[in-house]
């Protein structure tokens, strides 16, 4: 259990003596039998508690508090906590404070993002580098480059055997301090990764298929899934370099993980996974602040960012591409410089198809290009109206969806209104991406 006391002499809240503390303390230790050390800032309470038998406990035993009471220390947090459980170890911090305290549970990340790697490293070569300069290094996970399987996509993850490892690691590995191969590295925490209930993925039927060519259609692949057991994919959506495949029944998509994973389509040796499932609508609203989560945009078909100096999706900003337990590769922030045209300058006639994703900030120009890219007719958006209560215009759009290859249609409608055509229009994209 980690407590966060914040304690500190800004004049609010009662300061007890340093002998009536001190006397308290001992009074604890006396009781209780823990042992108190000071390491590292933080003053260590227990860990383990005596007559503990055994490893320690496992990752997601542990919570945060934070904004605890200025003027309380151990002997009146332990018995506040210990009616939840016997604890193992407090660790207190000396910081500043509010009045009110949170709880959330603690994220035990292991694991750190290392931007800007040589793409022509290989996985070997970036584990020796990492057990060079930092301890208790496990594994590195390396994702290849989706046009040449040859070159890395200039981003690795390094996978540490405890919290503490990850966190010393991060602070030596600072940026300056540290150049393999004579580059400057960019290092910072990985997302955690998503963690979904047991019985949530007992329903998956979705296998996550990543590393494949990007000349590797859908028809192949749904081909190379059925050889095993005909008629058992419904449908493949493909993306860049990886894929979603949909069963008719979930036995089948757990007997198809275990078959294909490993195995080759067109050159490449394929992962598969079961799919994690993502709240769709509140990961589309993240995106547009930059913090759309990798498994949303794997659905929504956003391109990954591959030179290696972003870290995922907004936070923090100074590094963007960060991958969560799926692995799968995430968009770029939309840079919205501004640069003046100097006399001279050429100016060249451009299609916004031959532009990337990248470009574009708004759902709507994301919806017009990706039915451009799938070969689908342009989205037909129908404007309907309604009057609120108190006489305000509400607006909706419905969108039309035709492809071309097969004059399959279909049409989707947000179930908000909206008081300007603008808003309105924008939610309908935003609402035809999540469940195209």
């Amino acid at each position: 259990m980690h407590k966060e006391n914040k304690a500190a002499a800004n004049g609010c809240g009662k300061i007890r003596s340093g002998a009536r503390n001190g006397a308290a303390l001992l009074a604890l230790m006396e009781k209780t039998g823990y042992s108190m050390v000071q390491q590292n800032g933080q003053r260590k309470f227990g860990g383990p508690p005596p007559g503990w038998e055994g490893p320690p406990p496992p990752r997601g035993c542990e919570v945060f508090v934070g904004k605890i009471p200025r003027d309380m220390y151990e002997d009146e947090l332990v018995p506040v906590f210990e009616r939840a459980g016997k604890i193992y170890e407090l660790r207190l911090m000396m910081e500043f404070s509010g009045k009110f305290i949170g709880v959330c549970v603690s994220l035990d990340n292991c694991r750190l993002f290392i931007g800007a790697i040589p793409k022509d490293k290989k996985k070997e070569e970036i584990l020796n580098e990492m057990k060079k300069v930092t301890e208790g290094v496990v594994d590195v996970i390396v994702y290849p480059n989706a046009t040449d399987k040859t070159k890395n996509r200039g981003f690795a993850f390094v996978e540490y055997e405890s919290h503490r490892a990850a966190a010393m690691a991060r602070r030596r590995l600072i940026p300056g301090t540290f150049q393999p191969w004579g580059h400057t590295i960019q290092v910072d925490w990985a997302d955690p990764e998503k963690v979904v209930d047991e019985e949530t993925m007992q329903r998956v039927k979705v296998l996550y298929v990543r590393n494949l060519m990007m000349s590797t259609t859908e028809d192949k692949i749904k081909a190379e899934f059925n050889k095993f057991k005909p008629g058992i994919v419904e449908r493949v959506k493909k993306l860049r370099d990886y894929a979603f495949v949909h069963f008719f029944h979930r036995e089948d998509a757990v007997a198809a993980m275990s078959v294909m994973n490993g195995k080759c389509i067109d050159g490449a040796s394929i992962e598969v996974t079961l799919a994690k499932p993502v709240n769709k609508e509140s990961s589309w609203k993240q995106h547009f602040n930059g913090q759309i989560s990798p498994s949303s945009e794997n659905l929504l078909g956003f391109p990954n960012k591959e030179d290696g100096t972003q870290k995922s999706l907004g936070k923090p900003a100074s590094l963007s591409v960060r991958l969560n337990g799926q692995h799968s590769p995430g968009p770029p922030e939309v840079e919205r410089s501004t640069y003046p045209i100097f006399p001279g300058i050429k100016l060249t006639p451009v299609s916004m198809y031959s532009l990337k994703l990248s470009h574009f900030s708004s759902a709507v120009m994301h919806l017009d290009y990706f039915c451009h890219k799938n070969s689908w007719a342009p989205p037909e958006y129908c404007l309907y109206s309604t009057t609120s209560q108190d006489g305000k215009i509400l607006l909706v759009y419905k969108v039309l969806i035709s492809s071309i290859a097969d004059d399959s249609q279909s049409y989707f409608m947000p179930e908000k209104l909206c008081t300007t055509v603008e808003d309105a229009k924008e939610l309908a994209a935003q609402f035809t991406l999540l469940h195209l």
